[in-house]
């Protein structure tokens, strides 16, 4: 199969169930109701430029409240060793104030993204999973998938057949039961040794994973699909390429260089005919919505430009797996992907 130059964003859709661990809620509402507001015009621009983009979602943001979100909890549960991962516990700390409701629930948001021409409702798992974390299991983790697929179906909304791994905790174990779960294709980790380990985060790690966005550190982000090897009865690994750092807004040079590292590497995806896979969260441009929205278009009015020039193409990470699984690539029987 001939390799095409293919551009594809993947979006973390959590508000405060993805930092409920870093993060008090208290200082972050004007951050979440900026991001409210930017899901509605990311849906616009997407669908006016024909940017094909996959949201994976926690599927806990379907329920329309309290109530709700209990009737579709799984009764098993990540039993956690460190007890302040668990997302379960934020009833109890925030359930009686329902003013705050707007940072845990967003049915009304997600029900757009499958409405929007050429975006895919993926999951981001039910409770924000994190699938290395101690104390939890495989089976625990099949259950979250489960309530993840059957809260999108009680609301007529398609089963996610993509996931992205909270925290990029990608388990190579865990793909057997999200294969068996309907789940066809999964967001991977980028190559360099800066990403291999998510869970501790050591400092050296951050430094690297910080600087390389902003500097060449590490090894080329882009990819062809044809190194994208299928896995018999596994989903697809689509690697990432790119995160999307937040503005910084006190520091200019920092911004243009982030921007700048980004449009070089698409123009060189776009050469190689290779894919150029960029992610981040909505709640990256809560605070300077404006200025992350203006860079937004920047990026997509280049891709614009790469498809007159070099016919790159968008796709999402379901329309990735489907182009890949129908070339003439060989299945293998082999346990690891080509990530």
């Amino acid at each position: 199969m001939q390799n095409k130059p293919v551009f594809t964003i993947s979006l973390d859709f959590e508000l405060y169930w993805g930092v409920f661990d870093k993060v008090a809620l208290e200082t972050k509402q004007n951050y979440f109701s900026n991001t409210r507001r930017i899901v509605p015009e990311l849906l616009t621009l997407f669908a006016k430029e024909e940017v094909h983009v996959t949201w994976a979602t926690v599927g806990m943001l379907f329920a329309e409240n309290w109530q709700e979100w209990q009737e579709h909890n799984p009764t098993q549960q990540p039993a956690y060793t460190n007890k302040q991962l668990s997302a379960y516990r934020l009833m109890e700390l925030y359930g009686q104030d329902s003013a705050l409701a707007a940072n845990f629930f967003a049915p009304e948001l997600v029900k757009q993204i499958p409405q929007t021409p050429f975006q895919e409702l993926a999951t981001h798992t039910y409770c924000h999973y994190y699938c290395k974390a101690q104390g939890q299991t495989l089976e625990q983790f099949r259950e979250d998938l489960r309530a993840a697929k059957q809260i999108a179906i009680a609301k007529s909304l398609p089963a996610p057949v993509s996931l992205v791994f909270p925290r990029n905790q990608f388990n190579q174990e865990y793909l057997k039961v999200c294969f068996e779960e309907g789940i066809t294709s999964a967001r991977s980790n980028p190559k360099d040794w800066f990403w291999k380990d998510t869970v501790e985060d050591k400092l050296l790690n951050k430094i690297f994973r910080t600087g390389d966005g902003y500097l060449p550190l590490g090894q080329r982000t882009s990819f062809p699909l044809s190194s994208l090897q299928p896995v018999k009865g596994m989903p697809l690994a689509i690697p990432a390429s790119r995160f999307l750092r937040p503005v910084n807004g006190s520091k200019p040079i920092l911004d243009k260089l982030r921007l700048q590292r980004i449009l070089k590497e698409m123009t060189e995806a776009a050469k190689r005919k290779e894919c150029y896979h960029l992610w981040w969260h909505p709640h990256n441009f809560g605070d300077y919505p404006e200025q992350s929205m203006a860079d937004l278009r920047v990026i997509i009015h280049h891709f614009k430009q790469l498809q007159k020039q070099y016919g790159m193409v968008s796709m999402t990470m379901q329309e990735i797996q489907a182009y890949v699984r129908e070339g003439n690539f060989e299945v293998t029987d082999v346990k690891t992907n080509n990530i």
